[in-house]
């Protein structure tokens, strides 16, 4: 059962995914999808959408001056999606990943759920906290589309780009909706003496196929180049 913090009508669920939604948050999509019955998610199979790539992790674009220009890389290299659906214990590792489907994060959500009094203590009463946190992330399958399988760590997207954009550099990636569309997992801490909250994790995965990688202009939202499948590099005017 879905925690849903926005209330779709079936009305504005088709027309919230009857236009492109660039702009939209990972959580909004999601959440759009998880509102629709069964029949209805199975319909927006093939359908194309953009989530905007979290990049908020210290470190996580790596950006390098170099000049009058930037070579800039997002590191693909343990982006595996450690689930139970995306494990092939079987794999061969000479020639294909025990994880088939690989991540990009795109949004975390917290929210604090009130709290409770509860003695995990003997003689010492505490106050413990509720906290859920959402964490949304694109799935897909198909990072060799981009480029091929080797051990690299400098392996993922990279792209050159004008030194005028440093600082706000951003990451799109667009993809087509496919099997199972999205899907949940949910993982419980208890609150105890030591650490007093009550934590509730849920990823949630938009599951699509890989269509491009955009570097964008974060001030302007300029497209600054793209990666099509075939490459894993791009370069900017």
């Amino acid at each position: 059962m879905f925690f849903l913090r926005y209330i779709f009508t079936a009305a504005s669920v088709a027309a919230f995914f009857g236009a492109a939604q660039a702009a939209d948050t990972a959580e909004r999509q999601y959440v759009a999808l998880a509102q629709l019955p069964a029949d209805g998610i199975k319909s927006r199979l093939g359908q194309m959408f953009e989530v905007d790539v979290d990049l908020s992790p210290a470190g996580s674009l790596e950006v390098n001056a170099a000049g009058e220009r930037l070579e800039v890389l997002y590191r693909m290299s343990f982006n595996q999606l450690a689930e139970g659906w995306s494990w092939q214990p079987l794999a061969d590792p000479a020639v294909d990943d025990y994880y088939r489907f690989k991540f990009l994060p795109l949004q975390s959500v917290a929210e604090e759920r009130g709290e409770y009094q509860h003695e995990d203590k003997i003689g010492t009463p505490q106050q413990m906290k509720v906290t859920w946190r959402y964490d949304y992330f694109l799935a897909f399958e198909n990072l060799y589309d981009f480029y091929p399988r080797k051990v690299d760590d400098d392996a993922g997207f990279s792209a050159n780009l004008p030194a005028a954009v440093a600082g706000h550099v951003g990451l799109r990636a667009k993809a087509v909706l496919v099997e199972p569309v999205i899907s949940e997992s949910t993982t419980f801490w208890k609150a105890t003496y030591g650490k007093p909250t009550d934590f509730t994790l849920k990823k949630r995965y938009l599951v699509g196929k890989l269509q491009e990688i955009d570097f964008v202009d974060t001030s302007s939202g300029e497209v600054l180049c793209r990666i099509p499948p075939g490459q894993g590099h791009c370069t900017a005017r």
